[in-house]
C-alpha cells in the first residue's frame, strides 16, 4: 500500500461515493476519520500533530498596500507561528519525503485581533471536497489496498500532492522549504478594487533540500535541533508573495494549480526570530478564515470552510 501520508500530509489541513459519503461530511466525522488513520492522541491536534511553535514579525513592502487595505500591509506587526508535519502522528519522521511541511501564522494586528495564514510545502491539497476527503480517510483507515487503488483510479486528483512531493527533494529544514497557499483569496484595497490571489512564501536564501541518501542519514527527528542552531545565528526569513490570478482561474479546487506564468507581487518579509512556548500556539486555532479586512476567502471553495469547523472540533477535544 502507498504510504499513509502519500499526500494526506495536508491533513492540516478535502467519487466513488457510497450512500454515507454522498451526504455532507460533518466536522466530527472528519476528525474521527483522522483519528482512525493516525490514532487519537490526548491533548494533541488531530492533524499536523507534530510541530514547533515560533515567534517573529512581518514587514510589508511599499507595494502591498496598493493591493490590500489589511493593517498587516500598512506597517510591521509581530507574529506567532507554528511549523509542522502533515498527518496526525506525533512521532512523524522529519525525513519522509512525501509528507507536507506546514507553516501557520497569527499576524497580531494593532487592534488586538489576528489575521491568520496557513500554508503547506505543496501548491495543492489532497481532496477538493470534504466528502472526497472523508472517503479517502475512511478507505486508508480500512487498509484495503484494492479499495484504495480503485479510489485513486476514480479520483486521480487525490494523487497529485503525493506525486508533487515525491518529485522534489526533502526540505533540509522548516526554514528552507517553500510554502504555498492552496486556496484562493481576494485582496481588497482602499479603493475597493479586488484581486484574486494565492499565497506563496519562499525562503530568503532559497530552497535547500536533501537527497534521499542525505535525508535517510539525518534520521527521523532533526528539524527541532536544526532550528535551534539556526536561531542562534539569526532569524529564518521568507519573502511572502501574492500570486495574481487572472479571469478564468479556478477558485474552487485546491487540488489544482494555476498556470505557471502568473505574476507575483512581493507583499513583505516574514522573519521567524526564535522558538516560542507551545502554549502560545495551543491557546487557539490557526484559522485560515480568520482574516483582516482587506482579505477575503473564496466563497466557491468547499474545503476552506471545512477547515475552520474541523480545527474547532479538534481544539475542543484536545482542550477538554
Amino acid at each position: 500500500m502507498r504510504s499513509l501520508c502519500f499526500g494526506i500530509g495536508a491533513l492540516s489541513l478535502a467519487l466513488l461515493a457510497s450512500p454515507a459519503m454522498a451526504q455532507e461530511a460533518q466536522p466530527e466525522q472528519l476528525i474521527d476519520a483522522l483519528n482512525a488513520v493516525f490514532g487519537a492522541h490526548a491533548k494533541m491536534r488531530a492533524a499536523h500533530t507534530k510541530g514547533i511553535c515560533v515567534k517573529g514579525n512581518f514587514t510589508p513592502t511599499a507595494e502591498a498596500a496598493a493591493l490590500s487595505k489589511a493593517p498587516l500591509f500598512a506597517a510591521p506587526v509581530p507574529l506567532v507561528g507554528r511549523f509542522s508535519l502533515g498527518g496526525g502522528n506525533p512521532a512523524a519522521p522529519d525525513n519522509q519525503k512525501d509528507n507536507v511541511r506546514g507553516i501557520a501564522l497569527h499576524f497580531q494586528l494593532p487592534d488586538g485581533g489576528v489575521s491568520d495564514l496557513v500554508m503547506v510545502s505543496a501548491p495543492i491539497f489532497v481532496a477538493k471536497t470534504p466528502e472526497q476527503f472523508l472517503e479517502l480517510l475512511t478507505i486508508v483507515a480500512g487498509k484495503d489496498k484494492d479499495k484504495l487503488d480503485a479510489f485513486f483510479k476514480a479520483n486521480p486528483e487525490t494523487t497529485r500532492q503525493g506525486a508533487w512531493l515525491k518529485a522534489r527533494p526533502t526540505p533540509a529544514s522548516y526554514a528552507t522549504a517553500d510554502y504555498y497557499g492552496v486556496h484562493t483569496f481576494a485582496l481588497i484595497n482602499a479603493k475597493g478594487d479586488r484581486q484574486p490571489i494565492k499565497w506563496k512564501a519562499e525562503p530568503v536564501g532559497g530552497f535547500v533540500g536533501l537527497s534521499d541518501q542525505e535525508a535517510e542519514g539525518k534520521g527521523m527527528d532533526f528539524y527541532a535541533a536544526e532550528l535551534n542552531e539556526r536561531f542562534a545565528k539569526g532569524p529564518a526569513e521568507f519573502n511572502l508573495y501574492a500570486v495574481l490570478g487572472q479571469p478564468g482561474d479556478q477558485d474552487d479546487d485546491p487540488t489544482s494549480e494555476w498556470p505557471a506564468d502568473r505574476k507575483s507581487v512581493k507583499m513583505g518579509t516574514i522573519s521567524i526570530t526564535g522558538l516560542e512556548n507551545d502554549a502560545a500556539c495551543d491557546v487557539a486555532i490557526f484559522d485560515p478564515n480568520a482574516l483582516a479586512g482587506g482579505i477575503e476567502a473564496s466563497k466557491n471553495d468547499k474545503i476552506l470552510p471545512m477547515r475552520s469547523l474541523d480545527y474547532a472540533v479538534s481544539f475542543g477535544r484536545r482542550t477538554n
